[in-house]
C-alpha cells in the first residue's frame, strides 16, 4: 500500500498523541510509585544522589512498557475524536474514502507499536531491571543481611554448553543451608550423565557439603542403566559462597523469555509448580500486543458522537484501561492458581478486547 498524504496525516496525529500519552501515563506511574521508593531509599538508607539518579533511570523501562497500550488507546481516541468532531471523517467519506481505508494507518501503527514493545520487553526491560536491583543491592542496601530465597539455580557453562546445573528448593540465610539439592552434570552431547540428590547442603566457610543423598550415574552402552549409590556426606562442587549464590539469582522480571523458558524447564524436572513463571512468560507477549487490541477498540469509539474533546477521550481511555487491567489481574490469579492454563488465562483481556474491537469496527464500518 502506497503511503499517501491522508495516511501521513493520520500517522502524524496518532504518533503525536501517542507520545503525549507515554509522557502523561509515565508521569502518573513515576509520581505514584517510583518517587515514593526513591524517598524511602533516601530516608531509610541515606542513598547518594548518583544512586538515586541510577534508580530513577533504570526504573523507567519497566514503567514505559506498561504505558504503550494505554498510550495507543488514548492516541486513537483523541485522533479519531478530533477528526470526527471537525467533520474531517465526513469529508473523507464524501470523497469516497471508506472506513477501512481511514482506520488502516491506526491499525498498522498499533501493530508496529506491539512488535516494538515485545522487542523492548525482551532486550531492554530485563537488563534495566537487573541494573536497578544491582544499584539497590550494592549501592543502597549493601550492608543489609542476606535474605532466604526459594528456587536457587546455579549453572556452569563452558563454550556455550551447560556443564553442571545445581538446583535447590530453598536457601536458608540463618543456617546457610541449601534445602532439597539436585546437581546434574552434562556430557558433550548435552545429555545428563551424572545426578546427585541430597536433603540439604551446608556451608562450612570454605565449601558446600551435601547430606543424606543418592548418586545416579547414567551408564553408556546397550543396557543404559543408571547405577546408584547412597551417601551420608558428599562435597558439592560449587565454589560460590552464600553471598555470591544469592546475588547470582535473578527475579523473573530480570529474565529474558529464553531464560524464563529455561528456568521453567529446570523447575519442571524437579516437579515444582511453574504457573507463576509461565504467566510471566506469556505476559511478555500479551501485554505488548494490547497496543494493537486497544487500537482496534479506540478507532470506532473515537468516532462516536461527542468524542471531540480531549478530556472526554482521556476519561474514556482511563475507564477502558481500568476494565482491561481488572481482567488482567483476574487472568493472572487464574493462571497462578492453576484454574486455567497460564497461556489462556493471561490472554483473556486481549481476547475480550479483540472481540469488542471487532464488533465495534464492524458496526462503525456500516
Amino acid at each position: 500500500m502506497k503511503l499517501r498524504i491522508l495516511d501521513k496525516y493520520i500517522f502524524r496525529e496518532i504518533f503525536l498523541s501517542f507520545l503525549f500519552g507515554i509522557c502523561a501515563f509515565s508521569a502518573v506511574f513515576i509520581g505514584s510509585g517510583t518517587l515514593f521508593k526513591i524517598a524511602r531509599f533516601i530516608t531509610d538508607y541515606g542513598a547518594s544522589l548518583s544512586a538515586v539518579l541510577k534508580v530513577f533511570v533504570f526504573s523507567m523501562p519497566s514503567v514505559i512498557i506498561w504505558t504503550f497500550p494505554m498510550s495507543m488507546l488514548l492516541a486513537t481516541l483523541l485522533t479519531f475524536g478530533k477528526l470526527s468532531g471537525s467533520s474531517e471523517i465526513t469529508a473523507m467519506k464524501s470523497c469516497g474514502v471508506g472506513f477501512t481505508r481511514i482506520a488502516t494507518p491506526a491499525i498498522l501503527m498499533g501493530l508496529v507499536v506491539s512488535i516494538g514493545a515485545i522487542a523492548f520487553n525482551e532486550y531492554v526491560v530485563p537488563w534495566a531491571n537487573s541494573a536497578y536491583r544491582n544499584v539497590i543491592y550494592y549501592e543502597i542496601e549493601g550492608n543489609t543481611t542476606l535474605q532466604s530465597q526459594e528456587h536457587v539455580i546455579l549453572k556452569e557453562i563452558r563454550d556455550g554448553k551447560i556443564q553442571r546445573l545445581v538446583y535447590a528448593r530453598l536457601y536458608e540465610a540463618e543456617t546457610e543451608h541449601l534445602t532439597g539439592v539436585t546437581m546434574q552434570e552434562f556430557g558433550g552431547d548435552g545429555k545428563v550423565t551424572h545426578v546427585e540428590n541430597a536433603e540439604y547442603a551446608e556451608w562450612n566457610g570454605q565449601e558446600w557439603t551435601m547430606h543424606n543423598g543418592i548418586i545416579y550415574d547414567m551408564a553408556e552402552g546397550e543396557d543404559k542403566k543408571a547405577h546408584t549409590l547412597r551417601f551420608d556426606k558428599q562435597t558439592l562442587p560449587v565454589a560460590s559462597a552464600p553471598k555470591q549464590i544469592v546475588r547470582a539469582q535473578k527475579e523473573p522480571s530480570e529474565l529474558t523469555m529464553k531464560e524464563l523458558r529455561a528456568e521453567i524447564d529446570i523447575m519442571k524436572t524437579q516437579f515444582v509448580n511453574t504457573n507463576k513463571l509461565e504467566a510471566e512468560l506469556y505476559q511478555r507477549v500479551s501485554v505488548p500486543m494490547a497496543s494493537l487490541v486497544f487500537a482496534l477498540v479506540g478507532i470506532p469509539l473515537g468516532l462516536q458522537p461527542n468524542r471531540n474533546s480531549s478530556s472526554a477521550g482521556f476519561a474514556m481511555s482511563v475507564i477502558i484501561i481500568f476494565f482491561y487491567y481488572a481482567l488482567m489481574t483476574m487472568g493472572n490469579a487464574l493462571a497462578r492458581s492453576g484454574a486455567l492454563a497460564p497461556m489462556l488465562a493471561v490472554w483473556i483481556p486481549n481476547i475480550v478486547g479483540l472481540l469488542a474491537g471487532g464488533f465495534l469496527i464492524r458496526r462503525a464500518s456500516k
